[in-house]
């Protein structure tokens, strides 16, 4: 059996709640975090900035392998530290029951640089960046300077004789990428499961002109965390943190940290039904059994951060007061105000209580507001959706680091008349090309055939335009301002941005729309397409006869699917979300072509997808055959995305025109 060591993701996730540390690694227990390793590598791009930032220390030593064999890793660091001057990739250091790896250590003499590399981007301009005004330390940077804190820590338990100067190095949004394919050149493998699945193209920063990683020295931070000014659970400081930790971890010993809303709202360790029946235990249910006495039943109700939206300061302070269930509430628990000719937020809240608790699956609908909403609407409709792609190391020349591309968009219109047609649709998958001067161009050309209403769903699609406007500005595109008129003419500027617009044509939000006049329990706490879709279908009748035949049947048009494609199936007795419909990426493919792929994907049903398949595409040694297979997925997600927002459309029309009884 491995040693159990403290070590620092094992600190991080005991910084969230140390009672995880009894039930991480351990199979019997079921875990939701345990995703996909190559996708997740993929989205996030932590294994190609790690890739660019070694190769700013040309002389780097890499230890590799051997992973769990710690004796053996810091024997290893120890051999090469006899060197006067050496840099080490994934240096290991172990004193008593505790392990680290470093990112990059650099060393001259007694004189050492610790550098954590992460895929996170910053602003060098930015004063308060890891350190808010108050002097605080800023929430969402917490994890990783504690994470820096525990490296220094052991080091210097290992070495109290070093000078250490610790750092961030991340992505800097100050400066551009200095050729084409910078993401291209660093490819996160088949075999990603471990921290080397990587492969790199480029050997040199000469080779690519530069880089677009920055670092940030922290040592002030750091010493304000080991002198206690920050602390890192509840009342102990850094020391006492890593002691209790260590201890309970290294003799598999249950913390027993009290149970909380935040902490147990976001918990991984949870088991599905599913996973219940397979005979996996559930952690969260040990916490909740163990100090709160809940039996089985307890188990199966809603409980309040099941609730859409409860704001942060609610959730805990019904927590306080024992107020876990449904069943527990009244409206005064949840600050009920309403708020005329729409649903409040609060209403929204108290709305999803109450019918879950009567068992209520009709939907509530705010009708004559709708109603009224609706007729505002001008005809032919427009439905549009966008597929997107933000890395940290740009896949463009002259690009920054997370800088928005737009790659793709889906376009339906209905006219007066109820006709439905996928109008048209734009997707670059050319290697090496930037795509979003091309996709508003195409975007213009396609919404300018009529003067109808546009709708998106939810704020994405107006955020990524007024990027492309500022992308635009700094531009030399010789139809810039024409371009740039129509951006403003279709949206609203952000409320950061110093010049302010709100245009003609400006955007619906049909989200808002969902939100202000429409509930159902079938969507339970989310208003996310994926919820809202499901939850109409299963609302209508009208829809579920219609969209149960063939789009050919029904008159649907399609650039994507053939006149036999049926959107909608039922399955023991229940109807299939027709997210769920879409067909398997190389459906027709046999299991040797699709071993050979580059890619490695296997579908395309979510953005997150997308943005992996769009990252794929840009590789430009990929057989033709597989970048089509791609394109083809891709252009069938976002067909869907748009019709999805059409079939929403399509019961508001049908709940106010014919007056169906909810």
């Amino acid at each position: 059996m491995s040693q159990r060591l403290l070590t620092k993701s094992r600190f991080k996730q005991a910084l969230e709640c140390p009672n995880k540390l009894f039930y991480t690694k351990k199979k019997e227990y079921a875990n939701q975090k345990l995703e996909d390793p190559f996708l997740e590598a993929l989205a996030q791009g932590g294994f190609q900035v790690e890739e660019l930032a070694r190769l700013h220390y040309p002389e780097g030593i890499l230890i590799d392998d051997n992973d769990w064999n710690y004796d053996l890793l810091a024997a290893q660091t120890e051999e090469l530290l006899q060197r006067e001057n050496v840099v080490i990739f994934e240096a290991a250091f172990k004193t008593e029951n505790l392990f680290i790896r470093t990112d990059i250590l650099v060393k001259r003499g007694n004189n050492v640089q610790l550098i954590e590399v992460k895929a996170k981007s910053f602003d060098p301009a930015d004063e308060n960046l890891l350190v808010g005004k108050k002097g605080r330390l800023v929430s969402g940077w917490k994890p990783y300077l504690f994470d820096v804190a525990f490296q220094r820590y052991v080091i210097q338990k290992c070495h109290p004789e070093w000078k250490i100067k610790s750092y961030l190095m991340l992505a800097d949004k100050s400066k551009k990428a200095p050729i084409e394919g910078l993401n291209q050149l660093f490819r996160i493998n088949k075999t990603a499961g471990n921290r080397t699945g990587i492969t790199k193209k480029v050997n040199s920063l000469e080779e690519i002109g530069g880089s677009v990683l920055g670092k940030i020295n922290i040592d002030t931070i750091l010493d304000e965390i080991e002198a206690g000014k920050h602390l890192c659970y509840e009342n102990l400081n850094l020391e006492q943190s890593i002691k209790i930790f260590s201890e309970h971890y290294t003799a598999d010993k249950f913390f027993n940290a009290p149970v909380s809303y935040s902490n147990c709202k976001g918990c991984e360790f949870r088991a599905t039904e599913e996973e219940l029946a397979e005979g996996k235990k559930s952690g969260f249910r040990e916490c909740w059994t163990g100090q709160m006495g809940w039996s089985e039943n307890e188990f199966t109700e809603f409980v309040i951060w099941d609730i859409w939206n409860l704001h942060y300061k609610k959730g805990p302070k019904l927590f306080k007061e024992d107020k876990f269930f449904f069943r527990d509430l009244n409206e005064d628990d949840l600050g009920v105000k309403p708020e005329a000719g729409k649903i409040s937020s609060s209403e929204r809240q108290w709305i999803q209580v109450e019918k879950t608790r009567s068992d209520d699956p009709g939907p509530y609908i705010l009708k004559e507001a709708l109603k009224q909403e609706m007729q505002s609407w001008k005809f032919p409709l427009n439905f549009i959706d966008f597929e997107t792609s933000a890395t940290a190391l740009p896949f463009n020349k002259g690009r920054r680091p997370y800088e928005q591309v737009a790659f793709q968009f889906s376009h339906h219109t209905v006219d007066e008349a109820g006709i439905i047609k996928h109008e048209s649709e734009y997707i670059n998958f050319e290697p090496g090309k930037f795509p979003n001067f091309e996709f508003v161009r195409e975007l213009k050309k396609a919404l300018s055939k009529n003067s109808g209403s546009i709708f998106r769903y939810a704020p994405h699609e107006n955020t990524i335009l007024n990027a492309i406007y500022q992308q635009l500005e700094e531009s030399d595109e010789p139809d810039k301002k024409e371009l740039q008129e129509f951006i403003k003419h279709i949206t609203q500027s952000k409320k950061s941005a110093t010049e302010k617009w709100n245009g003609d044509r400006n955007m619906i939000d049909l989200f808002q729309v969902v939100k202000d006049y429409y509930y159902s329990p079938h969507m339970g706490g989310s208003n996310s397409i994926k919820a809202v879709l499901p939850a109409v279908l299963n609302s209508s009748e009208l829809l579920q006869q219609k969209y149960s035949q063939s789009i050919g049947e029904i008159g649907l048009t399609s650039k994507n699917f053939n006149r036999e494609h049926v959107w909608l199936q039922v399955e023991e007795g229940k109807l299939v979300n027709p997210y769920k419909m879409l067909p398997p990426l190389f459906a027709d493919w046999d299991e040797e072509q699709i071993e050979e792929s580059v890619s490695g994907l296997t579908g395309i049903a979510d953005g997150g997808a997308a943005l992996t398949a769009y990252g794929k595409l840009q590789y430009t040694d990929m057989p033709e055959e597989e970048r089509l297979a791609i394109k083809q997925s891709l252009l069938k997600y976002c067909e869907l995305d748009t019709l999805a927002m059409v079939m929403i459309w399509e019961y508001f029309r049908e709940v106010v025109e014919y007056n169906i009884s909810l």
